[in-house]
Protein backbone atom coordinates (compact mmCIF):
# COMPACT_ATOMS: atom_id res chain seq x y z
CA UNK A 1 0.00 0.00 0.00
CA UNK A 2 2.48 2.41 0.57
CA UNK A 3 4.50 1.78 -2.47
CA UNK A 4 1.36 2.30 -4.40
CA UNK A 5 0.61 5.81 -2.63
CA UNK A 6 4.27 6.44 -3.08
CA UNK A 7 4.52 5.35 -6.94
CA UNK A 8 0.83 7.58 -7.45
CA UNK A 9 2.87 10.47 -5.80
CA UNK A 10 5.48 10.01 -7.80
CA UNK A 11 3.70 9.63 -11.02
CA UNK A 12 1.52 13.18 -9.65
CA UNK A 13 4.76 15.33 -9.15
CA UNK A 14 6.31 14.40 -12.86
CA UNK A 15 2.44 15.77 -14.09
CA UNK A 16 2.82 18.89 -11.53
CA UNK A 17 6.48 19.61 -12.18
CA UNK A 18 6.59 21.71 -15.20
CA UNK A 19 3.67 23.67 -13.87
CA UNK A 20 5.57 24.30 -10.87
CA UNK A 21 8.91 25.17 -12.32
CA UNK A 22 7.35 27.52 -15.38
CA UNK A 23 8.25 30.79 -14.34
CA UNK A 24 8.08 34.87 -15.20
CA UNK A 25 11.40 35.74 -17.74
CA UNK A 26 11.43 39.58 -17.21
CA UNK A 27 13.52 41.58 -20.04
CA UNK A 28 13.32 45.07 -20.84
CA UNK A 29 13.32 46.30 -24.58
CA UNK A 30 14.70 49.54 -24.74
CA UNK A 31 13.69 50.81 -27.89
CA UNK A 32 13.23 54.47 -29.79
CA UNK A 33 10.20 56.96 -29.70
CA UNK A 34 8.18 55.32 -32.43
CA UNK A 35 7.66 51.70 -32.04
CA UNK A 36 5.26 51.62 -28.73
CA UNK A 37 2.52 50.68 -30.34
CA UNK A 38 4.44 47.94 -32.86
CA UNK A 39 6.30 46.66 -29.49
CA UNK A 40 2.65 46.41 -27.45
CA UNK A 41 1.28 43.85 -29.72
CA UNK A 42 4.55 41.97 -30.48
CA UNK A 43 5.72 41.82 -26.69
CA UNK A 44 1.78 40.26 -26.52
CA UNK A 45 2.32 37.43 -29.77
CA UNK A 46 6.27 36.74 -28.53
CA UNK A 47 4.94 35.78 -24.66
CA UNK A 48 2.51 33.37 -26.16
CA UNK A 49 5.17 31.91 -28.27
CA UNK A 50 7.53 31.75 -25.71
CA UNK A 51 4.90 30.19 -23.45
CA UNK A 52 3.72 27.39 -25.95
CA UNK A 53 7.22 26.32 -26.98
CA UNK A 54 8.80 26.75 -23.70
CA UNK A 55 6.27 26.61 -20.73
CA UNK A 56 6.89 30.39 -18.70
CA UNK A 57 5.54 33.62 -19.33
CA UNK A 58 7.67 36.22 -20.57
CA UNK A 59 6.68 39.76 -19.26
CA UNK A 60 8.57 42.61 -21.38
CA UNK A 61 8.79 46.07 -19.84
CA UNK A 62 9.83 49.24 -22.13
CA UNK A 63 11.59 52.11 -22.34
CA UNK A 64 10.92 54.97 -24.96
CA UNK A 65 13.04 58.17 -25.61
CA UNK A 66 15.49 59.30 -28.60
CA UNK A 67 17.24 56.49 -30.28
CA UNK A 68 20.99 58.26 -29.24
CA UNK A 69 19.66 59.25 -25.84
CA UNK A 70 18.51 55.46 -24.66
CA UNK A 71 22.02 54.10 -26.60
CA UNK A 72 23.93 56.75 -23.55
CA UNK A 73 20.86 55.49 -20.91
CA UNK A 74 22.17 51.61 -21.53
CA UNK A 75 25.59 52.83 -21.77
CA UNK A 76 25.31 54.54 -18.36
CA UNK A 77 23.49 51.75 -17.12
CA UNK A 78 19.76 51.29 -17.58
CA UNK A 79 20.19 47.29 -17.55
CA UNK A 80 18.36 46.86 -20.99
CA UNK A 81 17.99 43.04 -22.30
CA UNK A 82 17.60 44.15 -25.60
CA UNK A 83 18.07 47.28 -27.79
CA UNK A 84 15.55 48.07 -30.90
CA UNK A 85 16.80 51.20 -32.12
CA UNK A 86 16.24 54.23 -34.92
CA UNK A 87 19.68 53.21 -36.51
CA UNK A 88 23.27 51.44 -36.46
CA UNK A 89 25.26 53.79 -35.29
CA UNK A 90 23.39 53.86 -31.85
CA UNK A 91 23.95 50.22 -30.99
CA UNK A 92 27.39 50.52 -32.33
CA UNK A 93 27.88 52.94 -29.41
CA UNK A 94 26.72 50.04 -27.20
CA UNK A 95 29.16 47.24 -28.52
CA UNK A 96 31.59 49.58 -27.95
CA UNK A 97 31.22 50.00 -24.66
CA UNK A 98 31.37 46.08 -24.61
CA UNK A 99 27.71 45.17 -23.66
CA UNK A 100 26.81 44.19 -27.31
CA UNK A 101 28.32 41.66 -29.51
CA UNK A 102 31.21 43.56 -31.66
CA UNK A 103 29.39 41.21 -34.71
CA UNK A 104 25.92 42.07 -33.80
CA UNK A 105 24.86 43.68 -36.64
CA UNK A 106 25.73 40.44 -39.08
CA UNK A 107 24.04 37.94 -36.40
CA UNK A 108 20.52 38.74 -38.03
CA UNK A 109 19.49 39.08 -41.79
CA UNK A 110 19.08 41.97 -42.91
CA UNK A 111 21.75 43.90 -41.09
CA UNK A 112 20.13 43.06 -37.86
CA UNK A 113 16.98 44.99 -39.69
CA UNK A 114 14.10 42.86 -39.71
CA UNK A 115 11.57 45.69 -40.95
CA UNK A 116 12.24 49.37 -42.62
CA UNK A 117 10.66 52.37 -43.40
CA UNK A 118 11.65 55.68 -45.20
CA UNK A 119 11.21 59.50 -44.36
CA UNK A 120 7.91 61.45 -45.28
CA UNK A 121 5.78 64.83 -44.91
CA UNK A 122 2.85 65.37 -42.59
CA UNK A 123 0.72 67.87 -43.54
CA UNK A 124 -2.40 70.19 -42.60
CA UNK A 125 -5.52 68.95 -44.40
CA UNK A 126 -5.62 70.28 -48.19
CA UNK A 127 -2.04 70.92 -47.44
CA UNK A 128 -2.38 75.13 -47.52
CA UNK A 129 1.52 75.58 -48.28
CA UNK A 130 1.11 72.89 -51.78
CA UNK A 131 3.78 70.98 -50.38
CA UNK A 132 4.57 68.10 -52.47
CA UNK A 133 8.76 67.66 -52.39
CA UNK A 134 11.39 68.24 -50.55
CA UNK A 135 12.34 71.99 -52.29
CA UNK A 136 9.45 73.20 -50.79
CA UNK A 137 10.86 72.38 -47.33
CA UNK A 138 13.56 75.27 -47.99
CA UNK A 139 10.52 78.11 -49.02
CA UNK A 140 11.11 80.79 -46.94
CA UNK A 141 7.76 80.73 -45.96
CA UNK A 142 7.13 77.33 -44.74
CA UNK A 143 7.92 76.31 -41.05
CA UNK A 144 9.33 72.70 -40.73
CA UNK A 145 9.10 70.64 -37.66
CA UNK A 146 12.08 68.01 -36.77
CA UNK A 147 13.84 66.74 -34.09
CA UNK A 148 17.39 67.16 -33.05
CA UNK A 149 19.73 64.67 -34.70
CA UNK A 150 22.21 64.80 -31.73
CA UNK A 151 19.66 63.04 -29.54
CA UNK A 152 16.69 61.56 -32.44
CA UNK A 153 18.02 58.76 -34.38
CA UNK A 154 14.40 59.71 -36.30
CA UNK A 155 15.82 63.22 -37.15
CA UNK A 156 19.17 61.60 -38.22
CA UNK A 157 17.20 59.56 -40.79
CA UNK A 158 15.49 62.93 -41.28
CA UNK A 159 18.51 65.13 -42.18
CA UNK A 160 20.49 62.56 -44.38
CA UNK A 161 17.07 62.41 -45.95
CA UNK A 162 17.37 65.68 -46.96
CA UNK A 163 21.45 65.15 -47.84
CA UNK A 164 20.77 62.47 -50.38
CA UNK A 165 18.32 64.16 -51.57
CA UNK A 166 20.05 67.45 -52.22
CA UNK A 167 23.20 65.52 -53.12
CA UNK A 168 21.09 63.85 -56.17
CA UNK A 169 19.93 67.29 -57.12
CA UNK A 170 22.82 69.88 -56.99
CA UNK A 171 25.43 67.12 -57.71
CA UNK A 172 27.69 67.83 -55.49
CA UNK A 173 28.73 68.43 -51.64
CA UNK A 174 28.41 71.92 -51.84
CA UNK A 175 24.94 72.16 -52.65
CA UNK A 176 23.38 69.50 -50.49
CA UNK A 177 25.11 71.65 -47.65
CA UNK A 178 23.44 75.21 -48.86
CA UNK A 179 20.29 72.76 -49.10
CA UNK A 180 20.14 71.64 -46.04
CA UNK A 181 21.36 75.04 -44.51
CA UNK A 182 18.50 76.43 -45.82
CA UNK A 183 16.02 74.25 -44.47
CA UNK A 184 16.98 73.93 -40.91
CA UNK A 185 16.28 78.07 -41.04
CA UNK A 186 13.22 76.70 -41.39
CA UNK A 187 12.89 74.63 -37.94
CA UNK A 188 12.31 76.96 -35.26
CA UNK A 189 12.50 74.17 -32.60
CA UNK A 190 14.64 70.85 -32.48
CA UNK A 191 12.71 68.56 -30.02
CA UNK A 192 14.60 65.47 -28.70
CA UNK A 193 13.23 62.70 -30.20
CA UNK A 194 10.83 61.80 -32.92
CA UNK A 195 7.53 61.12 -30.55
CA UNK A 196 8.11 64.85 -29.45
CA UNK A 197 8.43 66.75 -32.62
CA UNK A 198 4.73 65.08 -33.54
CA UNK A 199 3.35 66.23 -30.30
CA UNK A 200 4.19 69.44 -31.41
CA UNK A 201 2.95 69.25 -35.10
CA UNK A 202 0.19 67.62 -34.11
CA UNK A 203 -1.06 68.87 -30.09
CA UNK A 204 0.42 72.34 -30.09
CA UNK A 205 -0.21 73.01 -33.75
CA UNK A 206 3.46 74.39 -34.52
CA UNK A 207 4.80 74.35 -37.72
CA UNK A 208 3.17 73.70 -41.34
CA UNK A 209 4.82 70.41 -42.48
CA UNK A 210 6.63 67.55 -39.84
CA UNK A 211 8.90 65.47 -41.34
CA UNK A 212 8.29 61.75 -39.93
CA UNK A 213 8.66 58.14 -40.01
CA UNK A 214 6.46 56.74 -42.19
CA UNK A 215 5.04 54.61 -39.38
CA UNK A 216 4.41 57.76 -37.13
CA UNK A 217 2.84 59.62 -40.36
CA UNK A 218 0.00 57.00 -40.66
CA UNK A 219 -0.36 56.44 -36.84
CA UNK A 220 -1.34 60.19 -36.97
CA UNK A 221 -3.90 59.45 -40.04
CA UNK A 222 -5.31 56.73 -38.00
CA UNK A 223 -5.38 57.90 -34.58
CA UNK A 224 -6.20 61.58 -35.09
CA UNK A 225 -8.06 61.44 -38.85
CA UNK A 226 -7.71 62.11 -42.39
CA UNK A 227 -9.91 64.94 -41.99
CA UNK A 228 -7.17 66.96 -40.21
CA UNK A 229 -3.76 65.60 -42.10
CA UNK A 230 -2.42 64.73 -45.01
CA UNK A 231 0.59 62.14 -45.74
CA UNK A 232 3.35 63.68 -48.75
CA UNK A 233 5.50 61.28 -50.41
CA UNK A 234 8.38 62.59 -51.81
CA UNK A 235 10.08 62.02 -55.11
CA UNK A 236 12.67 60.78 -53.22
CA UNK A 237 13.73 59.03 -49.67
CA UNK A 238 16.12 56.92 -47.43
CA UNK A 239 15.29 53.24 -46.59
CA UNK A 240 15.61 53.78 -42.65
CA UNK A 241 16.66 50.70 -41.75
CA UNK A 242 16.12 50.51 -37.38
CA UNK A 243 17.96 47.40 -36.40
CA UNK A 244 17.80 45.31 -33.11
CA UNK A 245 20.44 43.58 -30.88
CA UNK A 246 20.13 41.58 -27.59
CA UNK A 247 22.63 43.59 -24.74
CA UNK A 248 25.00 40.07 -24.49
CA UNK A 249 26.32 41.30 -21.56
CA UNK A 250 23.37 42.02 -19.34
CA UNK A 251 21.51 39.58 -20.90
CA UNK A 252 23.86 37.12 -19.50
CA UNK A 253 23.96 38.88 -15.88
CA UNK A 254 20.07 38.24 -15.95
CA UNK A 255 20.08 34.59 -17.07
CA UNK A 256 17.78 35.78 -20.13
CA UNK A 257 20.49 35.14 -23.22
CA UNK A 258 17.91 32.27 -24.66
CA UNK A 259 14.63 34.32 -24.38
CA UNK A 260 16.19 37.72 -25.57
CA UNK A 261 17.82 36.05 -28.57
CA UNK A 262 14.52 34.26 -29.39
CA UNK A 263 12.97 37.79 -28.96
CA UNK A 264 14.98 39.52 -31.57
CA UNK A 265 15.06 36.61 -33.99
CA UNK A 266 11.45 36.07 -33.30
CA UNK A 267 11.20 39.32 -35.46
CA UNK A 268 11.09 37.83 -38.45
CA UNK A 269 8.97 35.46 -38.56
CA UNK A 270 5.76 35.80 -40.63
CA UNK A 271 3.69 36.78 -38.04
CA UNK A 272 5.95 39.24 -36.39
CA UNK A 273 6.18 40.92 -40.23
CA UNK A 274 2.96 40.80 -40.27
CA UNK A 275 2.89 42.80 -37.17
CA UNK A 276 4.94 45.04 -38.19
CA UNK A 277 2.66 45.99 -41.41
CA UNK A 278 -0.25 46.63 -39.21
CA UNK A 279 1.80 49.28 -37.62
CA UNK A 280 2.96 50.63 -41.02
CA UNK A 281 6.46 49.62 -41.11
CA UNK A 282 7.75 48.17 -44.37
CA UNK A 283 8.28 43.89 -43.34
CA UNK A 284 11.69 42.76 -44.28
CA UNK A 285 10.07 39.24 -45.93
CA UNK A 286 9.64 39.80 -49.41
CA UNK A 287 6.65 37.71 -49.42
CA UNK A 288 5.28 39.60 -46.86
CA UNK A 289 5.87 42.45 -48.06
CA UNK A 290 3.64 41.44 -51.31
CA UNK A 291 0.97 41.00 -48.90
CA UNK A 292 0.61 44.77 -48.30
CA UNK A 293 2.44 46.22 -50.82
CA UNK A 294 -0.53 48.43 -51.80
CA UNK A 295 -0.29 49.83 -47.96
CA UNK A 296 2.71 51.88 -49.06
CA UNK A 297 3.02 54.53 -51.62
CA UNK A 298 5.98 53.41 -54.59
CA UNK A 299 9.07 56.00 -53.55
CA UNK A 300 12.71 55.63 -54.71
CA UNK A 301 14.91 54.96 -51.95
CA UNK A 302 18.83 55.27 -51.57
CA UNK A 303 20.31 53.63 -48.60
CA UNK A 304 23.31 55.22 -46.01
CA UNK A 305 25.83 52.86 -47.67
CA UNK A 306 24.80 54.98 -51.00
CA UNK A 307 25.80 57.93 -49.41
CA UNK A 308 28.25 57.50 -46.56
CA UNK A 309 29.60 53.73 -46.91
CA UNK A 310 27.93 52.91 -43.16
CA UNK A 311 26.34 54.81 -40.06
CA UNK A 312 29.66 55.30 -38.45
CA UNK A 313 31.32 57.39 -41.37
CA UNK A 314 27.56 59.54 -41.23
CA UNK A 315 27.79 59.64 -37.86
CA UNK A 316 31.80 61.21 -37.54
CA UNK A 317 30.94 63.21 -40.66
CA UNK A 318 27.43 65.03 -40.01
CA UNK A 319 26.53 64.56 -36.19
CA UNK A 320 29.94 64.77 -34.09
CA UNK A 321 30.73 67.80 -32.06
CA UNK A 322 32.08 70.61 -35.26
CA UNK A 323 30.62 68.02 -37.69
CA UNK A 324 28.49 69.06 -40.48
CA UNK A 325 25.45 69.96 -38.87
CA UNK A 326 26.75 71.94 -36.04
CA UNK A 327 28.47 74.26 -39.03
CA UNK A 328 25.42 74.46 -41.12
CA UNK A 329 22.43 74.89 -37.95
CA UNK A 330 22.34 77.95 -36.60
CA UNK A 331 19.67 78.90 -34.53
CA UNK A 332 18.02 82.12 -34.22
CA UNK A 333 19.56 83.51 -36.96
Amino acid sequence: MKKAVLSALGVLSLLVAPHLMAEEVKLLNVSYDPTRELYQEYNQYFSQYWQQQHGDTVKVNQSHGGSGKQARSVIEGLNADIITLALAQDINKVAQQGLVAADWESKLPNHASPFTSTIVFLVRKDNPKQIKDWDDLIRPDVEVVTANPKTSGGARWNYMAAWGYALHKTGNEQGARDFVSRLYRNVKVLDSGARASTTSFVERDLGDVLIAWENEAYLVLNELGKDRFELIVPSESILAEPPVAVVDKIAKKHGTEAVAKAYVEQLYSDDAQRIAAKHYYRPGNPEIAKEFASQFAPVKLFTIRDLEGNWDSAQQKHFANGGIFDQLYQPGL
